[in-house]
């Protein structure tokens, strides 16, 4: 009984003085019928390594089983000592000894290879399915992006198959032993003392009970209390990030005012808590130890009246203790479980959802091709973003690119232009009309291929963590040195790669914030030079910079676009005059269409008017 207690103590006492795991705040499911047939996909995965497992859950068995022949074994030796004491021959004190020592020796293999094996096990069945859920994310269209936030995704991969690992190797082989104690533990307690265990059940529900009830509402107070205390946090971590608004607006004083209301309210539910937890503590002194007393005195009473020995007592007591953690411990495995089987789900929810057809796997290929003629042609394409149905972004736009040429979309901000980049990439499809490229609708050619002869340069360059290098050759993996030096003189970033301290092999930081926007752009661009794409977008690749970056990206630009089909999506009206076609877009639709010369010599026309107005601006 006393670790049974002891245990709820210890767990709901320190709940408060710990920080929840980033697993303990992931939603519980019911485990009914239907949840547990979801999650039981699990198994699956499993499946490769069922011999493992087959052979870890007999280890476990076995372990299970010797424990229980301890408390026997216990009272067998105390009462050969009482035996000896008295002057009786062949107690068997070294023999009971030896087989003690055995069986703890056996019981310590067993749980070794049981924990070993349920590892290795998990392991390599939760790599397995990291690797599915990652191939099938990185496969998914734009849209699931866009309903979902980066942060939720991420969990998925982090704190949902944490919280499975967490219980395929720990909690799920825990819970079976602790059954396994519970059942086998109550039939000795039987078999030890019929009175006794009548006695010990009579008293153990009202305890289990309270002790239940205390805990409960503990933990909810524990879990406000960090609740309150991490919307005390947000208000620090917004002020130092926003520090210049706070000071501009003179707002110092009200964001104190605003933290120190959080701060003691956290305080107060605080206080709550302390004052649950030491009426608990109480609670487990007075009655807990009473209880033990009355065991105690109740078995001695047995002992004196020559109904049980004094071996049979002391491993009464020790199966007390086992039974007691046994049920102490359920409560947490339930929660534990509970947890997992609601992370099942929301994994195999990932692996459920429809993906781009594009191939993550070293044995899927697509047949390579390239497009035979780069003509552009919209028809009559209308849009509208899958969160905003009523909204089309795009109304019927029509207009036709010849091959080798530039086309420039412009237009003031949320006209479109970025939607038909999107559309043009197959991030998205139209509702209707009609992309083609060579005169094939784009919607008929292999996905993976025809986005092998794209590439996009866009006006937030987001680089990869690692070398200047890698971030080259991105465009094309596998590249070599000679290749990545050439594109990087192309896109004019050579002369400042080399005066970097480990020249190519600099590491450019996360999203690249080691390097300027300019440089940023360049290596951009060389990426794309090396892919040698066919198509080329380029979304405001320029407009962030200041001049000097903006003649040198500008410059880059030029070598990029020689020969490929480009469309240049710009605000800046400067950077397009030199395009063969100019596609005036206004709330979704095409306003004008042109050459520069022509669309100037349209009185009142929108393409006219914005040009006077950053001219003005200048």
């Amino acid at each position: 009984m006393l670790p049974f207690f002891a245990a709820a103590c210890s767990k709901h006492i320190s709940f408060m003085a710990r920080r929840r795991s980033e697993t303990e705040d992931l939603p519980k499911v019911k485990l009914n019928r239907e949840h547990l047939i979801k999650a039981s996909r699990f198994l699956s995965y499993l499946k490769p390594h069922r011999t493992r497992f087959t052979i870890g859950m007999f280890c476990l068995a076995g372990s299970s089983g010797l424990s229980l022949m301890f408390p026997k074994l216990m009272g067998e030796l105390i009462d050969a000592g009482t035996k000896a004491a008295k002057g009786l021959p062949d107690t068997g004190i070294d023999q009971i000894a030896v087989l003690l020592m055995g069986v703890l020796l056996v019981q310590a293999a067993f749980s070794f290879f049981r924990i070993l094996l349920f590892v290795q096990v998990s392991e390599r069945a939760l790599a397995d399915l990291r690797t599915d859920v990652y191939k099938k994310l990185i496969a998914f269209p734009m849209d699931f992006f866009v309903r979902n936030r980066v942060g939720e995704i991420h969990s998925r991969l982090s704190a949902d198959i944490t919280q499975i690992q967490d219980t395929m190797t720990t909690t799920l082989a825990e819970a079976i032993r602790q059954v396994i104690v519970l059942i086998g533990g109550i039939a000795l307690l039987a078999n030890t003392s019929g009175k006794l265990t009548l006695f010990m059940l009579a008293v153990l529900p009202v305890l289990i009970v309270v002790a239940v009830v205390f805990g409960k509402r503990i933990r909810t107070l524990s879990r406000k209390t960090q609740d309150k205390l991490a919307e005390t946090n947000v208000v620090v971590e917004e002020t130092l990030q926003a520090i210049g608004s706070v000071k501009s607006y003179t707002n110092e004083r009200w964001e104190v005012a605003r933290y120190s209301k959080g701060i003691y309210e956290t305080v107060a539910l605080a206080l709550k808590g302390a004052g649950l937890r030491g009426a608990f503590a109480s609670f487990i002194i007075l009655c807990l130890f009473g209880a033990i007393v009355a065991v105690i005195w109740y078995g001695s009473r047995l002992v004196a009246e020559g109904q049980m020995s004094v071996g049979d007592l002391t491993s009464f007591i020790l199966y007390s203790t086992f039974v007691g953690a046994a049920m102490g411990s359920f409560a947490e495995f339930y929660a534990q479980i509970q947890k997992a089987v609601g992370a099942t789900e929301r994994v195999f929810e990932i692996l459920d959802e429809k993906a781009e057809p594009v191939p993550v796997n070293e044995s899927e290929s697509s047949e390579p091709w390239e497009i035979k003629e780069t003509s552009l042609e919209f028809k009559n394409v209308k849009f509208a973003y899958p969160s905003r149905p009523d909204a089309p972004a795009i109304k019927e736009v029509s207009f036709r690119l010849e091959a080798g040429k530039k086309l420039a979309l412009v237009g003031p901000s949320g006209a479109g232009k970025s939607t038909l980049a999107g559309l043009l990439l197959r991030f998205y499809a139209p509702e209707s009309g009609q992309i083609l490229a060579g005169g094939e609708d784009i919607q008929s050619l292999d996905l993976h291929e025809w986005r092998k002869q794209t590439a996009l340069v866009p006006q937030d360059i987001t680089l990869f963590g690692g070398s200047i290098f890698d971030n080259i050759a991105y465009g094309k993996p596998g590249s070599t040195q000679e290749e990545v030096e050439e594109a990087a003189r192309k896109a004019n970033a050579h002369e400042f790669i080399q005066a970097l301290p480990d020249s190519y092999q600099t590491l450019v930081g996360e999203r690249g914030i080691k390097l300027s926007g300019g440089q940023r752009q360049r290596v951009a661009i060389a990426r794309a030079i090396l892919r040698n794409p066919r198509l080329l977008i380029l979304d405001e690749a320029t407009s962030s910079l200041d001049s000097e970056s903006e003649r040198q990206v500008q410059d880059a630009l030029n070598v990029l676009m020689e020969g490929r089909t480009s469309i240049i999506i710009a605000h800046r009206l400067s950077t397009v005059r030199d395009a063969d076609q100019i596609v005036v877009l206004d709330q979704g639709i095409v306003a004008e269409s042109g050459t520069h010369a022509e669309l100037m010599e349209i009185e009142g026309g929108l393409y006219r008017n914005l040009k006077l107005l950053q001219v003005e601006d200048k």
